[in-house]
């Protein structure tokens, strides 16, 4: 129990580091360039409260349940050395843990004339197929980089045969579907089939199916584009909910608990009956380890429903509200150190951070790969609003980020550009669907631009430039470990022989 305790108060402490300095940027923009009615404002504090706590019992529960249970399974499903089972119970794995991501639904009713189960069905199937090529290449030992090189640019030839309203939709699907119930999963998974394997490689291929399964849902939906040839957003102005009383903010948060209680719910019981079925069959694990899991289980789902309740019903509204008014302001700029602490709030962050730092010995300091992280996302922020603004083409901004992160992928180690794809998925979770999507949608609505066109692709910018900015931590710390190890190299002692040691055709030559 006083284990338990520690851990929830760890736990508190890395919540609360993550999203006061949200909370505190909202707060000095509201009070000072941005004024928010106070019903909007209540909403945003209370559902920042129930963001904290949601986060903290997340990770805890990640840290119990899923993450042990993606190792175990992946160990299992590689020890049987059979390619069709493999083959078989990944996909249907992907596909399940799919259907569960909660981001999901939240496209699926923004796409134009494409029903939500249709484009849920095929972002599954995607992320299914992409989910065996990424385990396929873990056991065969194939390097990332040639994958991603290949299947980057099917992607943007495909971008030519596809409607304009449906371009930015895609590529927002690729970074939605990793979303917090993928990430520590799917992360587990790769862990579990590199421990099968005893090269020096293992771990650094444990990373990328996170990328690998990012590119199948924008493949998914940019095929569903062609085959439905949408015309037209089906975008509605959005109604933003400011109560007057504190009954009717109670009401807004009592009506988005029951809500979410019934979809997380439903997005966790394939998991756990995908978990119970291998328990019967393969697992067999002991009592105590079973009581642990189940635990930690209960965490994630009480964490997820506080979570999305909180930015959900008090983020969306405070985000696309700031959207409509800084968007007429000469200070448009502010969101960009908004942009720099959001991605600090996204949970799954933290499971890549502690995986990354764990696997690597401490050699990719988390913290430093933070920084990496918040700097791109300011960075991309800055870039959707230009595109906001101006209406430019997300073309203009994905073809060169991609080219470039493709690019770099050919001169820096390995683990980096595993990562790096990685982290591009999760860095465009929930917080960044909750808060920045809306708020780019309020500053589109706010000058007359085209919702569909325009505001729609930030999660794919969000998604774009860690390729970058890890990657770029990867060159750095290349250089360093070459500097430093010419460093030892020149401080090692020189040994002098003695004159008896030459002979004399030495002597004469010296």
């Amino acid at each position: 129990m006083n284990l338990y305790r520690t851990k929830l108060s760890e736990k508190l402490k890395e919540s609360l580091e993550a999203v006061v300095p949200i909370i505190a940027i909202v707060l000095i923009v509201s009070f000072t360039i941005a004024p928010v009615p106070p019903g909007i404002l209540m909403a945003f504090i209370i559902g920042a409260i129930l963001l904290v706590v949601g986060m903290m019992f997340f990770t805890l529960g990640a840290e119990m349940s899923m993450t042990p249970m993606g190792e175990r399974i992946g160990t299992r499903i590689a020890q049987s050395k059979r390619l069709p089972v493999i083959i078989g119970l990944c996909f249907v794995l992907g596909f399940i843990i799919t259907i569960s991501e909660p981001d999901l639904q939240v496209l699926a009713g923004q796409v134009p004339s494409v029903s939500n189960m249709t484009l849920i069905l095929a972002v599954a199937v995607g992320v299914g197929i992409f989910l065996v090529a990424a385990v396929l290449r873990m056991l065969f030992s194939k390097p990332l980089s040639y994958m991603l090189l290949i299947f980057y640019p099917v992607v943007f030839i495909l971008t030519f045969f596809v409607s304009k309203d449906f371009l930015a939709i895609a590529f927002d699907s690729g970074g939605v579907t990793t979303g917090p119930m993928t990430v520590p999963f799917i992360m587990a998974l790769g862990i579990g089939f590199s421990a099968v394997r005893s090269d020096k490689y293992a771990e650094t291929d444990s990373f990328g199916l996170v990328s690998l399964c990012s590119i199948g849902p924008v493949l998914a939906v940019l095929l569903l584009g062609i085959i439905y040839h949408p015309q037209g957003g089906s975008y509605s102005e959005t109604v933003i909910p400011d109560a007057e009383t504190s009954v009717a903010l109670w009401k807004l948060f009592e009506s988005g608990i029951p809500h979410y209680m019934k979809e997380i719910g439903g997005s966790l019981l394939p998991i756990i009956l995908f978990f119970t079925f291998f328990q019967v069959v393969s697992l067999k694990l002991k009592k105590k380890t079973l009581i642990k899991n189940l635990v930690g289980i209960l965490y994630t789902y009480i964490g997820l429903v506080l979570f999305l309740t909180g930015v959900n019903v008090g983020f969306m509204p405070v985000g696309n509200y700031l959207g409509q008014v800084i968007a007429g302001l000469p200070y448009r700029w502010v969101i960009i150190p908004i942009g720099y602490f959001i991605v600090k709030a996204e949970p799954a962050v933290y499971v890549l951070m502690e995986q990354v730092e764990e696997l690597t010995s401490g050699a990719i300091p988390g913290k430093a790969m933070g920084y990496s992280l918040s700097l791109g996302v300011a960075f991309s922020l800055g870039l959707a609003m230009i595109r906001v603004l101006t209406g430019i083409s997300i073309l203009w901004f994905l073809v060169p980020g991609y080219a470039l992160a493709l690019i770099l992928t050919l001169f820096v180690p390995k683990i980096f550009t595993a990562i790096a794809f990685d982290s591009g998925g999760v860095a465009s979770g929930p917080m960044t669907a909750t808060f920045l999507l809306p708020f780019a949608q309020g500053a589109c609505e706010a000058v007359g631009g085209n919702v569909v066109t325009d505001a729609f692709g930030v999660v794919a910018m969000v998604a774009m430039t860690p390729l970058i900015t890890i990657q770029i931590l990867g060159v750095v710390y290349q250089y360093q470990e070459r500097k430093k190890d010419k460093e030892e190299m020149l401080a090692q002692p020189v040994k002098v022989l003695p004159l008896e040691a030459y002979g004399d055709a030495d002597i004469i030559e010296l």
